[in-house]
């Protein structure tokens, strides 16, 4: 399963290992693919064994889409790929130039929170989105 995934199947399993288990409304927001697209592609990673689509206890009308354990396999194994990668890069780094990107960090993560609040990532579920 760990051949080339296509940039929105990879966009989605991270969207739900971040944020937990989302409405395919919200996914189709976040993820910026019309209803038709996101239904097509959450019943492929579905078949594939990434997600499963439960019940949602708040709307027994609505499911939720959950990523699975092998979905968050392929996330811990991007995310090691991405640090082989980087490390290296970031040895070649003078000592001002990494603590810079040290003190970045919380500040990117920030940004990237509140750009999953702003699409709707997390909406509405304690804890998650910022909402």
């Amino acid at each position: 399963m760990l051949e080339k995934l296509p940039f929105t199947t990879l966009s989605v399993l991270d969207t739900l290992a971040a944020g937990g288990p989302m409405r395919m409304t919200d996914l189709t927001r976040t993820e910026q693919v019309s209803q038709p697209g996101i239904t097509q592609l959450v019943s492929r990673l579905e078949r594939d064994g990434l997600v499963a689509r439960r019940p949602d206890p708040d709307d027994g009308r609505a499911v939720l889409v959950h990523i699975t354990e092998a979905g968050l396999r392929i996330m811990r194994s991007r995310r090691e790929d991405r640090t082989r990668h980087l490390a290296p890069l970031v040895d070649r780094l003078t000592g001002e130039q990494r603590r810079a990107l040290a003190d970045a960090l919380p500040v990117l993560a920030r940004l990237a929170e509140l750009g999953r609040a702003e699409t709707g990532s997390g909406a509405g579920r304690p804890g998650v989105g910022g909402r």
